[in-house]
C-alpha cells in the first residue's frame, strides 16, 4: 500500500510540472494556440450543435408517436379525390364502415376498446374562426381515453349523448381561441353546418406531426371540434359525403403493444376480405412507428457525428502540424533537457500534454460556440433544439482523444532527436 502511494506522489511530482509547463508555453504564443484550436473549437460545436437539432426535431415527432399510443391500431379510410376514383373504388369495396369496425371487434380478442370516427370539414361555422375552419371529429367517448385527450374545462360527451344523438361538442384549444378568443366558451353554442351545437368541454393542446410521419395525416390537433359519433352521422350533413365512406377512421386500444404488430396482420386481414383487396385503407401502428423513429434516430445521430467529426479531424491535422513546427522551434530545448538526464518518456509526455491541452481548451470553447449555436438557431429558425449531456461528453471525449492521437507522432519524434544534435542545432 506504502509503495503505491509513493509511485502516485512520483506520477504526480512528474506530470504537474509538465502541465504547468505546458500551459506557460502555450499562453506565450497566444494567436498561435487560438488558431489551432479553431479546427477543434468549429468540430465540437458542430457535433454540439448538430446534435442539438436532431435530438429536438425527435423528441417532438416521438412524442407525437406516443401521443397516438403504443397500445392502439389506428385504422385510416383512403379518401377518393374524385368521383372517377371513387367510381372505381366502389366497383370492388363499399369502403370503411360500422360494419368492419363491429367485425374487427368479434374477431379480434386483444381489442380492449375503441371506436370508429368520422370526419368532415363543415361549409358554415359560427362564430366565424379566425383561422382555419376547424375539422369536425365524430367519436364514441372511449376516445377521450384513446385519445389521451386532457379536457381543461367543462366535460367530455358520454355514453348516454352518444346513444341520444346529443348535439354537443368538446373544443380543441385552437378551435375554442379561433372561435371565441379569451372569452369563456362552456355553455355557448357553435353552428356547424346547419346545427346548432351545445359547448360542453375545452380539450387541453395536444402535439401535431412537424412532417409527414409514415401515413399518419398532417393536420392541426388543435382545431378540431368533438362530437358524438351518433351525431354527425346521423345530424350533420357533409356537402362531400357522397365522396367518402360511412366512418373513415377506427381506433382500436390493444390490452397490450406487444401483440400490435400481429394484430395488425389479423385487422389487415379482416379489411382486405371484405373490402376485396381494393387498398382503400392503411392500418398505422404507432409500437412500430415509435420503433423505426427511434433506429432513424440513431442513424441520424451516426451520421450527423461523421460529418462533424471532420472538422475534428482537420483540427487534429493542424495540431499536428503545430506541434511539428514547435519541435523545429525548440530542438535546442529538446537537446538540453537530453543533456541533463531526461528520458525519452518525459519528452514524450511534454508534448503530449502540451497537445492535449489545445485539444482540452478548444473543447470547451467549442462546448460553449455548440450551445450559442443551438440557441441561435432555435431563436432565428423557430426550431426545437436539445442539448443533451451524451452529445456535450461525445464531442469532448472525441476532441480530447484527436489531440492526444495526433500529438503523439510529434512527441514520440521530438524524443527521438539525438541530444548532442539537438545542442547545436541553430
Amino acid at each position: 500500500m506504502r509503495r503505491k502511494s509513493l509511485a502516485t506522489r512520483r506520477s504526480m511530482a512528474q506530470w504537474v510540472p509538465d502541465l504547468l509547463f505546458g500551459f506557460k508555453n502555450l499562453t506565450t504564443h497566444k494567436l498561435r494556440s487560438l488558431l489551432t484550436m479553431l479546427g477543434m473549437i468549429f468540430g465540437v460545436a458542430a457535433v454540439v450543435a448538430m446534435l442539438s437539432i436532431g435530438a429536438g426535431a425527435q423528441q417532438k415527432v416521438m412524442a407525437f408517436i406516443e401521443q397516438l399510443g403504443v397500445r392502439n391500431l389506428i385504422v385510416e379510410a383512403k379518401e377518393a379525390h374524385n368521383e372517377q376514383e371513387l367510381q372505381k373504388v366502389r366497383k370492388i369495396s363499399t369502403g370503411l364502415s360500422l360494419r368492419d369496425y363491429q367485425n374487427i371487434r368479434r374477431n379480434l380478442q386483444d381489442i380492449q376498446d375503441g371506436t370508429p370516427r368520422k370526419r368532415f370539414t363543415p361549409t358554415k361555422v359560427l362564430p366565424k374562426p379566425q383561422i382555419e375552419v376547424p375539422t369536425v371529429y365524430g367519436v364514441e367517448p372511449s376516445y377521450l381515453q384513446i385519445g389521451h385527450l386532457r379536457i381543461l374545462d367543462g366535460r367530455f360527451f358520454d355514453a348516454s349523448d352518444n346513444t341520444a344523438s346529443a348535439p354537443v361538442c368538446v373544443l380543441g384549444a385552437a378551435a375554442k381561441d379561433s372561435l371565441f378568443g379569451a372569452t369563456p366558451a362552456i355553455g355557448e353554442y357553435v353552428k356547424l353546418n346547419e346545427v346548432w351545437c351545445h359547448v360542453i368541454g375545452i380539450a387541453g393542446p395536444q402535439l401535431a406531426p412537424q412532417g409527414e410521419v409514415s401515413g399518419v395525416r398532417s393536420e392541426d390537433m388543435n382545431n378540431i371540434i368533438y362530437a358524438p359519433l351518433n351525431a354527425v352521422l346521423y345530424r350533420f350533413e357533409d356537402s362531400q359525403s357522397w365522396m367518402k365512406d360511412e366512418v373513415d377512421g377506427l381506433y382500436l386500444h390493444l390490452t397490450s403493444a406487444d401483440t400490435s404488430a400481429t394484430d395488425a396482420e389479423v385487422v389487415r386481414g379482416i379489411l382486405n376480405s371484405s373490402h376485396h383487396n381494393a387498398g382503400d385503407f392503411s392500418v398505422i401502428v404507432p409500437a412500430e412507428l415509435l420503433a423505426q423513429q427511434k433506429k432513424t434516430e440513431q442513424l441520424f445521430n451516426t451520421v450527423m457525428v461523421a460529418i462533424a467529426s471532420i472538422s475534428l479531424l482537420v483540427g487534429g491535422i493542424g495540431i499536428m502540424n503545430i506541434m511539428l513546427a514547435a519541435i523545429l522551434e525548440r530542438t535546442r530545448e529538446i537537446g538540453v533537457r537530453r543533456a541533463v538526464g531526461a528520458r525519452k518518456s518525459d519528452i514524450v509526455r511534454q508534448f503530449v500534454i502540451e497537445a492535449v491541452l489545445i485539444s482540452f481548451a478548444g473543447g470547451l470553447l467549442g462546448i460553449v460556440t455548440g450551445f450559442a449555436m443551438s440557441r441561435a438557431i432555435a431563436w432565428f429558425a423557430g426550431w426545437s433544439t436539445i442539448i443533451t449531456v451524451s452529445s456535450i461528453l461525445l464531442a469532448f471525449v472525441v476532441s480530447i482523444s484527436v489531440g492526444m492521437i495526433f500529438g503523439t507522432y510529434p512527441a514520440v519524434k521530438a524524443a527521438r532527436l539525438d541530444p548532442v544534435e539537438a545542442i547545436r542545432y541553430e
